[in-house]
């Protein structure tokens, strides 16, 4: 058989003309390896190690040292100062003496906020028996607790007003328990609710426009120490730094050891349904990973801080978390995606 000499001529009568180049499919990223959440991973790592004894005691002789150090030091100069200068000397003196009273005070209020995460977990402690036992009466003392917490909170005056309404035709522990979830929680758990949001899209954006090492890591850490004390906050509990850290470290143990942080299929379907990742770059598929494992981290830090668990309500989707939170994010959610 002999080829034609001559042009080649295609019929393109039936061809559909009014796609662009813009409109072909992505071209696969053939053994790119998939996003992984890389950074919260890490993070969370960290958060969750816990130190050996002998560390503890290491780092705590350090600081013991360090401390009678600069102490003599400072005695030693004061003394030397108000024997040359008087007047200096006793200048310095009482900035020593308001150094010191303002360390104290710092010290106080972590004590106050410590005593304040013993007393939410008293609160649940209560409410977990109370159901457990089917006893109004101890249901009854939980509900009371629990509204004297928020006596102050202007955010929870309709609801506080609503127990006192409602509280008394309540003769079932878990109807009254389930009436202060609804009234007392519930505009808290819907703030609780957005500062995940808010933290999880960080996270993202973050991850996403930082290519630099160890950047990401730092940036997941941060927002997720920040997302975890507003949380509490919002719950009542008011963390202080060395409540804060407690709390994150029970949270990212809780994660870590249920194995929450890792990625599977179940994740990334909640953020793209399960094809978005391959029409975006890997820095982006990073970035939108690492805020859904944050609002994995959100919803754990919701169900720690919060004086009553879960049961009435309905516990935060972490698909609806992410799916709100990363809605026009690198354009997810927009019409037409």
């Amino acid at each position: 058989m002999t080829k034609p000499n001559g042009p080649v001529l295609f019929d393109l009568e039936n061809e559909d003309l009014s796609h662009g180049p813009s409109d072909a499919p992505p071209v696969p990223d053939v053994g790119a390896p998939a996003p992984e959440g890389r950074a919260m991973q890490t993070a969370a790592v960290w958060a969750s190690r816990k130190r050996s004894g002998l560390v503890r005691l290491f780092w705590g002789l350090v600081v013991a040292i360090i401390g009678v150090v600069i102490s003599v030091s400072v005695w030693d100069f004061a003394s030397g100062l108000t024997s040359r200068f008087p007047l200096l000397g006793y200048g310095f003196a009482m900035l020593a003496g308001a150094f010191v009273v303002v360390l104290l005070v710092m010290c106080l209020r972590e004590l106050a906020a410590l005593s304040r995460l013993r007393r939410i977990d008293r609160i649940r402690s209560m409410a977990e028996a109370a159901r457990a036992n089917d006893d109004l009466v101890q249901a009854r003392v939980t509900t009371a607790t629990l509204t004297r917490l928020y006596t102050a909170r202007k955010d929870t005056a309709w609801g506080r007003a609503r127990m006192v309404e409602l509280g008394s035709e309540q003769f079932d522990a878990a109807a009254l328990l389930g009436l202060a979830e609804a009234e007392l929680l519930g505009p808290l758990d819907a703030a609780a609710t957005r500062e995940v949001e808010t933290a999880a899209r960080h996270v993202a954006t973050v991850t996403a426009l930082v290519p630099l090492a160890l950047a990401d890591v730092v940036a997941a850490l941060t927002a997720n120490l920040r997302m975890i004390r507003r949380v509490s906050e919002i719950y009542g509990g008011r963390a202080g730094t060395i409540g804060s850290w407690r709390l994150a470290r029970a949270v990212m143990t809780h994660l870590v050891a249920t194995g929450a942080v890792a990625v599977g299929d179940d994740l990334i379907g909640s953020i793209t349904g399960g094809g978005l990742l391959s029409k975006l770059s890997r820095r982006f598929g990073e970035g939108l990973v690492n805020g859904a494992l944050t609002a994995r981290v959100g919803v754990a830090a919701m169900e720690i801080c919060r004086p009553l668990p879960f049961v009435s309500a309905k516990r935060p989707s972490v698909t609806g978390l992410v799916r709100r939170a990363l809605t026009g994010l690198f354009g997810i959610g927009r019409k037409g995606e």
